[in-house]
């Protein structure tokens, strides 16, 4: 579990100065092809390949954006700082975006992009093992008033991105493997040959990333639907949360109307508001 060195080679030297080569000498025996080093060096190098592989099961379009090689670097790195700590390999990219946020030397022309693409891959990972609640009924909405609370799906990730990565991902998961995700954005742009990446022009973009009948959807969503949401999320009761979605906004009352009807009704469509979880 020692962490390689940037060539992905076993390191010479343990934690406190000591030479590896004499600690492997003194309990693994050499053969007639491989010293006692190399030996320890094949487990010590398929470990850390196998949690790499792990991360880049989870991330494939950062790693399509960056490449192979920077891609395995970066990982090596945030393994370092991030070891797992988990029985299960699906928490141990769990704090990549966030470390991200951190190092830009990964990409530094580029850093506001990976970032996007990391935070809607993790989205999708949460998306796809998150909970699931009964969702509220059509008579559930009559006795909602300003003070009330809606609860939405454990599994919905709402997201506020600078770059339209929704198409970057699906780009790469349609050249690489079948896949569970859908969005809505799929028909705005043709399909993709020889992994042939999207050009990614920085504009915001607000998704909610869900899961509907065992599949996930990225759904493109406007700037007031994405702060009505998020602040539904953040337990803020409706009257305040539909203060706070058209705060500075330029849209007339009667759009304001339309966007909220249009909301609650796409919302309710997809299951999105449900009863409230159990603690």
């Amino acid at each position: 579990m020692r962490p390689l060195t940037s060539d992905f080679l076993m390191q010479t030297t343990t934690a406190d100065g000591s030479s590896t080569h004499e600690l492997a000498q003194s309990y693994i025996k050499p053969n007639d092809r491989l010293e006692s080093f190399e030996r320890l060096e094949i487990y010590n190098r398929q470990y850390w390949f196998r949690v790499i592989g792990a991360v880049a099961e989870d991330y494939p379009g950062l790693q399509a954006v960056l490449g192979d090689k920077p891609f395995d670097r970066l990982v090596l790195e945030y393994l370092k700082e991030n070891p797992s700590t988990s029985f299960t390999l699906r928490n141990l990219g769990s704090k990549l975006p966030q470390w991200l946020e951190g190092h830009p030397e990964f990409a530094p022309n580029r850093h506001d992009l990976i970032l996007d693409v990391a935070r809607l891959e993790w989205a999708y990972v949460e998306a796809f093992d998150g909970g699931s609640v009964p969702a509220l009924l059509g008579s559930d909405f009559s006795s909602l008033g300003a003070e009330s609370l809606l609860f939405l799906q454990p599994h919905l990730q709402l997201l506020s991105l600078k770059y339209p990565v929704d198409e970057l991902v699906l780009a790469v998961h349609r050249e690489t493997s079948p896949s569970d995700m859908m969005s809505n954005a799929v028909s705005e742009r043709k399909q993709l040959h020889k992994m042939r990446l999207p050009k990614m022009r920085r504009s915001s973009v607000y998704l909610a990333v869900h899961r509907y009948e065992n599949s996930v959807y990225y759904r493109r969503i406007d700037r007031e639907a994405f702060r009505l949401f998020a602040a539904l999320q953040r337990g803020t009761p409706l009257g305040l949360a539909l203060e706070e979605a058209f705060l500075e906004s330029v849209l007339s009352a009667e759009d304001q109307a339309a966007t909220i009807q249009q909301c609650f009704a796409h919302a309710s469509e997809l299951g999105w508001f449900c009863k409230q979880r159990d603690e």
